[in-house]
Parts: structure tokens; C-alpha cells; sequence
């Protein structure tokens, strides 16, 4: 996730400097061309119409992208809330005799954020959560396809043992069930948005059209008549292509990436959260970061 500094811009060109070169040289050649060999001129209307319309196009992309990116940090909000709930219910409900299940129960919590971030994040889910699970559990779930499935369900068979030992009454359980199921909903949505692509005809097609307004515009830049003609191509051509490479960043928001929601931070909140619910004084510090965003 962006945070708010001041964003080096060396990210900024290494996100663009492909497009920019590829600019410089065919406006270059338009240029030269005009100049020694045909000319090349066509009214600038035509250029401005494309470019309007291409700026409505990536402004409806861009409002697409950041729908799916804000989506999946509300996701995560909730997945917050409910982990909250969660021990609450726990510790409200049940008896401090009962403390070691609970507590269990709570670690667990914490360990299955980690692992859906690392799921989603296409890492090994089980990689740093053997301090909130037993080696035994871990065993039993590292051959699983889904690990935080795994663990929620472990969570919903604890959940029978206090039922039946009659450890929480049937209102209580119900209660505790359907905090489980918000959780398991929360992963449901974020495996939606991770399994489905944005389409890329849409983000190619979007793409082809930006280079033929350029290509068009710096034709009805001829009349210039100066080799400023190049420069200016690249600063006009600069805000398109970084808000297409936005649009495209943003729409993806687990992959690892500067513009991804900041689900490890989020999952450290949550652990530290948990901890002091649990009165637990081994509380970590959040995560900080000396770079411009954090994961």
C-alpha cells in the first residue's frame, strides 16, 4: 500500500520509461520525416477528439481498478473486526478454566491471517505461523490446497468440543458459528477477486488506442516545425501512460506489489490486537517501513 510520502521518481519513470522511449523515437521519426521527406500534417482536432475520448476510457478504467482495490481493503477491514469478535466471543462466553482451548483458539486466529496473505501473495501459507499453531496441526494441514480453510475448520471443531462439553450454551455457539462464517465469507471474497482477471483485451485494447492518438498527434504536430515537438510528445504522452499503468497496478491488489493492500501489516495489527486481548506480553511492534509503501 502507498503511503504518504513523497514518491521517488525513479518509480514513477521505471513504470513508464518503455512507453516514453517508444515515444521519443516514433515522434522523432515523424518529425524528420515531415521535415525532409513528405509532409506529414493533419488538422489537431483530430487528435484532441481522440484524446478526449481516450481520457474517458481511462478514467471509466481507472474508477474499475480502484473499485476492486478498495473492495479487497474493505475485505480486509472486516476481516479485522470479525478477528476482534472472534476472541471476544471467546473470552466473553466461555470460562477462564477453559482458558487453554480459547486460547488456542485465538492463536489460531492469528495464524490463519498470515496465512491467507501468503496464500493470496502466491507464498507458502504455512511459512511463519508454527509459533500460534501446534506442530501436530501443522502437520495435519501442510498437504491441504487451502490452508486457511484448513484452519477455520479446525476452528469450527473446537467450536462442537466447547458446545458439546457444554462450555458455551446454544445462543453462544451460534454466536461464535456466525462470526466463523463472516471470516470464511471474507476469504471467499478475496479468492473472487484474486481468481479473476481483469480482462486484458479491455487493458490492450485501451493501450493500442493511447499510441494511435499519439501517433495522430504528433502528426498535427508537424506544423511546429522544431524538434520541441519531441519533448513535448513525451510530456503530453506522460499522464496517459501513468494512469494506465495505475489503472493496471491497482486492479490486481495481491500480487505482491507497491500498490497491493497491505495485508502482513494489517495481519501484525491483528496478532497485536489478539495478544492484548489475551493479556500475552510477548506483543510484537507494527510493522513500519523506510520505503514509500508496505506490504
Amino acid at each position: 500500500m502507498i503511503l504518504e510520502r513523497r514518491i521517488p521518481i525513479r518509480y514513477w519513470f521505471n513504470t513508464i520509461k518503455w512507453d516514453t522511449l517508444i515515444v521519443s523515437i516514433f515522434s522523432t521519426i515523424v518529425f524528420f520525416s515531415s521535415e525532409y521527406l513528405i509532409d506529414l500534417n493533419i488538422p489537431i482536432s483530430i487528435g484532441a477528439f481522440l484524446g478526449t475520448a481516450i481520457a474517458l476510457l481511462l478514467s471509466f478504467k481507472l474508477s474499475h481498478s480502484y473499485d476492486r482495490w478498495w473492495e479487497a481493503r474493505k475485505i480486509w477491514g472486516s476481516i479485522v473486526n470479525d478477528s476482534r469478535t472472534f476472541v471476544m466471543q471467546l473470552e466473553g462466553f466461555t470460562k477462564k478454566e477453559n482458558k487453554k482451548l480459547t486460547d488456542r483458539m485465538a492463536y489460531r486466529q492469528i495464524a490463519w491471517c498470515y496465512a491467507l496473505s501468503q496464500m493470496l501473495r502466491n507464498e507458502n501459507s504455512t511459512e511463519n505461523i508454527n509459533e500460534f499453531v501446534s506442530e501436530q496441526e501443522l502437520k495435519s494441514i501442510q498437504n491441504k490446497n487451502n490452508i486457511p480453510l484448513a484452519l477455520l475448520n479446525i476452528q469450527s471443531q473446537d467450536l462442537s468440543i466447547l458446545h458439546k462439553e457444554k462450555l458455551v450454551n446454544d445462543y453462544q455457539q451460534i454466536q461464535i458459528d456466525n462470526t466463523l462464517v463472516k471470516l470464511c465469507a471474507s476469504m471467499g471474497k478475496t479468492e473472487r477477486i484474486k481468481n479473476t482477471a481483469f480482462p486484458k483485451t479491455y487493458r490492450l485494447t485501451l493501450h493500442l488506442f493511447i499510441y494511435i492518438f499519439l501517433v495522430t498527434l504528433s502528426f498535427a504536430l508537424t506544423e511546429i516545425h522544431s524538434l520541441m515537438e519531441v519533448p513535448l510528445m513525451v510530456m503530453i504522452s506522460i499522464p496517459f501512460f501513468l494512469l494506465e499503468k495505475i489503472a493496471f497496478n491497482i486492479q490486481d491488489p495481491f500480487e505482491n506489489n507497491p500498490t497491493d493492500t497491505a495485508m502482513t501489516s494489517i495481519s501484525r495489527t491483528i496478532e497485536i490486537n489478539i495478544k492484548q486481548q489475551l493479556e500475552d506480553e510477548n506483543i510484537p511492534e507494527p510493522i513500519s517501513s523506510n520505503k514509500f509503501y508496505i506490504l
